[in-house]
């Protein structure tokens, strides 16, 4: 059955929000947490900036555009030439010497020009070109802004990694979606507030990518698989009281600390009240059996291909969290034959497989966000570390290249249906309106109407940032 479009409206009675459920556990536990709700109050005046123990400014800084961030990562690096940079200069100098001097990669085997083996098509009314490689998404143009001009400093895969999710080429850094909680916080209390879809493959870096460093913990991300019991042990295997007792005692003994303010130990009463009350909250917003046959087809439930249902499971679940008020949501690649977007041979087959297992399922998000109101509040990047080199690596390969690739956006304030910047005639660097991640940061958190240069939290001696001390919006990239 079809949802409404709402964030905060389908609490279970009982433990509806974090107030009353501290209520209903009023006992040790419950009597303490809820006391500590005065002092995050009393924090809100005293503070132009946060909110206590959260982190959360008061308000956005600016008019919000978007309220959730979904990113669908590509985990490898997708050919920019193959996908969503069409090259006919390219195409026309397969096998012949590449003509362009080529600074080191990763594996520096590097061979001749390597055309695409797929033919663009232009998309929607705007006539956006997208490969044959997404029929589905090339039919969802219109809402699509292309940036053909992405630039990293880090062509390997896990220090590039740590810097798209991080802004940070080496871990120890917050993930941006943990800087999405900490400045805004969730719109529901019952889910965790930042969620990766596990679709098979972490990135390289691990989990470093999506933890919360030097941020409170809470703002960590919640890892769910895209199955049947999305996580472990999340159904109540106890009754309620004897819950509301075993965190009762916790308390008693975590009390003389409490007092203290010591994050870990804030961070872990927050999480035991957070996974009391998701014992409701997720079963509740995964049940994808609440859907439509009709709308569980459009996303590919019904695929021959399992990666297709894999990932088709992950994007209708980040429209059901994006509904329930989550702010920010990443959803991971599937395991597939040919291993991740990192095709350093068997280019057609590796590719091939990869598209085949996300073009459906992304098409159907983009179309079903819309469909129900929430694409215009709603932040959609897809994108990769990084794209790969227009010329080969042995005989029918890519390797890594940081220097020019794409990426695209839709929703949340986006204006799409458009392309924006240019690589050179080779696909190899960016040559117009060249763009960096810290780049991609700070417009992301600017849609969401956070300032990047003044959500920062103080640690080492000096207020840290998402952005670092680059970054800039993207004004012309806003609708």
């Amino acid at each position: 059955m079809a949802h409404e479009s709402h964030h905060c409206g389908r609490f279970l009675k009982g433990a509806t929000t974090r107030r009353d459920m501290l209520r209903q556990v009023a006992g040790g536990f419950g009597l303490a947490a809820f006391a500590a709700l005065g002092h995050e109050d009393r924090a809100v005046a005293a503070s132009p900036h946060r909110v206590g123990l959260d982190g959360m400014i008061p308000s956005p800084h600016h008019t919000p555009k978007a309220r959730s961030v979904i990113f669908l990562y590509m985990d490898g690096g997708p050919g920019q030439m193959d996908t969503f940079d069409p090259k006919p200069r390219l195409t026309d100098m397969h096998g012949r010497p590449f003509p362009m001097e080529k600074s080191p990669t990763q594996f520096d085997s590097n061979g001749d020009c390597l055309g695409t083996p797929w033919e663009f098509r232009p998309g929607g009314d705007s006539g956006t070109p997208v490969s044959d490689l997404f029929p589905h998404v090339r039919r969802m143009a219109d809402d699509i802004l292309v940036v053909r001009s992405m630039t990293s400093p880090f062509n390997e895969h896990t220090n590039a990694n740590y810097f798209l999710h991080t802004g940070h080429g080496l871990a120890g850094r917050p993930s941006m979606g943990a800087w999405a909680t900490y400045g805004l916080g969730s719109e529901n209390r019952d889910l965790p507030g930042f969620v990766v879809l596990d679709g098979g493959l972490i990135p390289p870096g691990g989990l470093e990518c999506f933890g919360n460093a030097y941020l409170p913990a809470t703002h960590q991300a919640s890892v769910l698989r895209p199955a049947d019991e999305v996580l472990a042990n999340v159904k109540p295997r106890e009754s309620i009281d004897r819950q509301r007792r075993k965190l009762g005692l916790v308390e008693a003994f975590d009390r003389g600390i409490r007092a203290s303010g010591n994050d870990r130990i804030e961070s872990a009463i927050r999480n035991q009240e957070l996974a009391f009350r998701m014992q409701f909250a997720v079963p509740d917003a995964t049940n994808v059996e609440d859907e439509g046959a009709i709308t569980r087809r459009e996303y590919g439930f019904e695929s021959e291909y399992e990666p297709t249902r894999i990932f088709a499971r992950e994007c209708l679940l980040a429209r059901r969290l994006v509904e329930r008020g989550v702010r920010f949501i990443e959803c991971t690649c599937p395991r597939v034959s040919g291993d991740r977007w990192d095709q350093h041979g068997k280019l057609k087959e590796g590719h091939e497989n990869n598209a085949r297992a996300v073009d459906q399922p992304i098409a159907a998000l983009l179309a079903d966000l819309k469909r129900r109101g929430l694409l215009d509040s709603t932040l959609v990047i897809w994108g990769a570390e990084f794209g790969r080199t227009p010329f080969s690596q042995g005989s029918d390969g890519r390797d890594h290249n940081q220097h020019g690739f794409s990426i695209w956006l839709a929703g949340g304030g986006i204006d799409g249906g458009r392309t924006y910047g240019a690589t050179d005639e080779y696909g190899y660097r960016a040559v117009e309106n060249p763009v960096e991640i810290h780049d991609l940061h700070a417009t992301m958190l600017h849609l969401m109407g956070i300032d990047h240069e003044r959500l920062t939290i103080r640690f080492g001696g000096r207020d840290m940032r998402l952005t670092d001390v680059h970054g800039k919006v993207m004004h012309d990239w806003i609708a």
